[in-house]
């Protein structure tokens, strides 16, 4: 039951957005202090007790993988993101929304579609660990150099945001798993669920703090989040495919890279970019957009299964 529950993630995100569209003053004793802040750490605590040191040591055993999967992730994105601000000639506010979802590392969520797709969880894990744990330095750095040109780029204050709302939580729920490891177990069963309801609530907050901006730009966002989560999936696919990995991998790839931590992205912006309090509508918008498209492709995939190669990852 749980399983399904989760499973139904782009609709608990569609109907829960939807109430804080429609309702905002029902959510906003939520939008004060530190509470989105909070409940991105919770996410990223349940993500942190589902790893094991084992996880990283299974990098050495698919590091062609991982490698192009990390190249494709901190590239493709920022570039897309970039380049769609422009061409649809974005405000700065959202402009700058939008480069900081690209510059972002790969989203929670897309473990869980990357499962739903029989797509390779194992390297899925490994990569989310990976860009999530690089997007400390990478992420204040590649929002500076696409960015910075629109407003002022406080580097150090999203490298200490990107550290305690990330890389914290990670390893204390990491640490708790090695030292707990039988309440984990306990845990781990909701953790997912958790999760899924932790990530629409965090965009539910922005979509009620700026509901009227929304209704009155959301074509504008819809447009500018297809465009560069649905060229994500596939450009991030033929990358993959271009560069020798096997249609499993390469799919796992895709997702990837499509799917990014629009949570992180809504925390970072409302943190870092104070005078534009309408750049973490880009992410929550986001948030829905690669939700939906990562959960059709998935379901295409799986009735698609992969039968003319070998199912194996990358040596």
């Amino acid at each position: 039951m749980l399983q399904k529950l989760t499973l139904l993630f782009p609709l608990w995100m569609i109907l829960i957005c939807a109430t804080a569209l429609i309702w905002p003053t029902g959510w906003m004793f939520l939008n004060q202090g530190s509470v989105v802040v909070l409940i991105l750490g919770f996410v990223m605590l349940c993500m942190g007790l589902t790893l094991t040191f084992d996880d990283f040591r299974r990098i050495t055993q698919m590091p062609r993988a991982v490698a192009i999967g990390f190249a494709a992730q901190f590239s493709i994105m920022p570039l897309l993101a970039w380049g769609i601000a422009h061409l649809l000639e974005l405000p700065s506010h959202f402009a700058v929304g939008l480069i900081l979802v690209g510059c972002c590392p790969g989203g929670t969520a897309s473990n869980l579609v990357t499962y739903i797709a029989k797509a390779d969880v194992a390297l899925s894990v490994v990569m989310t660990v990976c860009s999530t744990l690089a997007a400390v330095v990478l992420t204040p750095l590649l929002t500076q150099l696409f960015a910075g040109a629109l407003v002022p780029v406080d580097t150090w204050m999203l490298f200490k945001q990107t550290l305690q709302v990330v890389v914290v939580p990670i390893v204390l729920g990491i640490l708790l798993n090695r030292w707990m490891p039988h309440w984990v177990q306990k845990v781990l069963p909701v953790a997912p669920l958790f999760s899924v309801f932790g990530v629409c609530i965090i965009c539910a907050i922005v979509f009620a703090a700026q509901a009227e901006s929304i209704l009155q730009y959301g074509a504008e966002l819809l447009l500018a989040t297809l465009m560069l989560h649905g060229c994500g999936f596939l450009i991030g696919y033929h990358f993959a495919r271009f560069l020798g990995c096997h249609n499993r991998s390469a799919r796992t790839i895709a997702v990837e890279v499509g799917m990014q931590n629009s949570g992180l992205s809504i925390v970072l912006a409302k943190q870092a970019f104070p005078m534009l309090p309408l750049a973490p509508v880009a992410g929550a918008v986001s948030a829905v957009m690669h939700s939906l498209i990562g959960s059709l492709l998935a379901v295409l995939w799986r009735i698609r299964p992969i039968t003319s190669e070998r199912i194996e990852s990358e040596k």
